[in-house]
């Protein structure tokens, strides 16, 4: 019997050899490629929870009072300065924009309270927080953007102040789940946004229009909107060639 064993297994043609080869190899490489897929997507994975978790961090450092102003009007100051009210002229008006003593304390007291240092060296503080009701949404927004900085929170990229008249432009990362603006393309017209700045004033601003741009398409932050409070919103759309626009406008009560 031993005989016929080994008799068999002296009878193995090379190229069964070969075969057996191949397929140890092809196994071990296929099973090095899933634990190098498996590794990055717990890494992806990780480093997204660490970032929502960063953005709870700055949310939880804000401390200043959110409440409902039923007050629309602008309060204007003794400077004046010539501000664009529309496409079409200038006039040389009080500047709605300018920060009273009261406003001017809040962003002091913002900047010694939410101050602090993205790993790249950029410092940064919190000048207010955006909500998105339907979206079960509430993060701080950051006071600049950088590639770090967008990693804890959505930023200011361009525009006033929260609150203020002009255009507050947004960015957030779109990470195709549901963390940061990752479900801000599914907003539609008339959906809500609340912005609340440093001296506690929630605004709700109406969505009145929402479109797709090619990266250096920025006409979406014209700061031309006729002396109304607007904020645009922008993130990536999901295949992260484009980017998606949400524009929005005071509510009138």
């Amino acid at each position: 019997m031993n005989q016929i064993l080994m008799s068999e297994s002296y009878n193995i043609s090379p190229e069964i050899k070969r075969k057996r080869l191949v397929y140890k190899v092809n196994f071990f490489i296929s099973l090095i490629l899933i634990i190098i897929l498996f590794s990055y997507y717990a890494y992806a994975e990780y480093s997204k929870y660490v970032e929502e978790e960063q953005a709870k961090q700055v949310l939880n450092s804000i401390n200043f009072s959110i409440e409902e102003y039923d007050d629309t009007n602008v309060k204007l100051t003794k400077d004046s300065e010539t501000v664009v009210l529309d496409d079409s002229k200038t006039e040389t008006v009080e500047d709605p924009n300018k920060r009273t003593s009261e406003e001017d304390q809040a962003y002091k007291k913002a900047v010694n309270q939410t101050t602090k240092t993205a790993k790249s060296g950029d410092k940064y503080y919190t000048i207010g927080v955006i909500e998105i009701p339907k979206l079960n949404l509430s993060y701080g927004i950051l006071n600049k953007t950088t590639d770090e900085i967008l990693k804890l929170s959505p930023t200011k990229f361009w525009g006033p102040d929260p609150n203020k008249v002009g255009n507050l432009c947004v960015v957030g990362h779109n990470y195709r789940n549901s963390k940061f603006f990752s479900k801000v393309p599914t907003l539609v017209n008339g959906d809500i946004i609340k912005i609340t700045d440093v001296t506690g004033k929630t605004v709700e601003y109406e969505i009145y229009d929402m479109y797709v741009v090619e990266p250096e398409n920025v006409s979406s932050t014209s700061q031309k909107t006729n002396g109304k409070r607007e904020i645009t919103l922008i993130t990536c759309t999901d295949d992260s060639v484009n980017r998606v626009i949400v524009k929005a406008r005071e509510k009138q009560n």
